[in-house]
């Protein structure tokens, strides 16, 4: 499966670099070690940040800003790392999901970058990083069909996959994900993006039984 940026979003944003890690693990309910470490980052982000100061970290204006750039509206479509942090400072539950899906949202919110969480083995063919248009139909996870015209899209050969306002049913993780694709999307180029891996990389081997790994940079 080869990863690839399409020409518009190369030109649109040109300080874009994708962490791409693709590994194998064991997917489980989120153990209670993982969620105090998880209890941990959102105690971080409630004593640091205010609701106003959220988007202004480095990593969400740059998505926020890639946004505005390809017309849509951030503030009604907001990347998920600004949405899981607004909820943590507005005193918002985070829900557990999963082991896989936890740790995903775990550095995303302590990172700010927004982070695409897939099952390889439901992706068909190629992936390729577009601009979402009208005729996409995305039915994002746990929100029902969203409008992707304007969004950062990824596209396999069977359609949309990810946004980094949330990801698509079709190709997210479940109970049986054995072979997990992460995209960590830099959309404020290089800083901060290997701390980012290597945090997830630390995260899976602890909690997720990380076996083989690979991980390749688009730039």
């Amino acid at each position: 499966m080869e990863i690839s940026i399409s020409d518009i979003i190369r030109s649109t944003c040109p300080t874009l670099k994708l962490a791409v890690i693709r590994c194998n693990v064991q997917n489980s309910e989120t153990s209670a070690e993982l969620w105090q470490e998880m209890e941990a980052e959102i105690a971080r982000i409630a004593a640091n940040y205010s609701i106003e100061e959220i988007n202004k970290r480095l990593e969400i204006a740059a998505t926020r800003h890639a946004y505005k750039l390809l017309g849509k509206d951030p503030n009604r479509y907001r990347p998920s790392a600004e949405a899981l942090c607004r909820r943590i400072v507005r005193e918002i539950e985070i829900y557990k999901v999963s082991t896989l899906v936890d740790i995903i949202n775990l550095v995303s919110i302590r990172s700010g970058f927004s982070i695409g969480g897939f099952d390889m083995d439901k992706i068909q063919g190629d992936v390729e990083l577009g601009v979402g248009t009208a005729s996409d139909v995305f039915e994002a996870i746990g929100r029902g069909l969203l409008n992707v015209e304007g969004l950062p899209l990824y596209r396999d050969e069977a359609g949309g996959i990810g946004t980094p306002t949330s990801d698509n049913e079709r190709t997210k993780i479940s109970a049986e994900t054995a072979n997990l694709l992460m995209i960590i999307n830099g959309y404020s180029g290089n800083a901060g993006l290997q701390e980012a891996v290597d945090h997830s990389l630390e995260l899976l081997e602890k909690y997720a039984s990380l076996k083989q790994f690979e991980v390749s940079w688009l730039v």
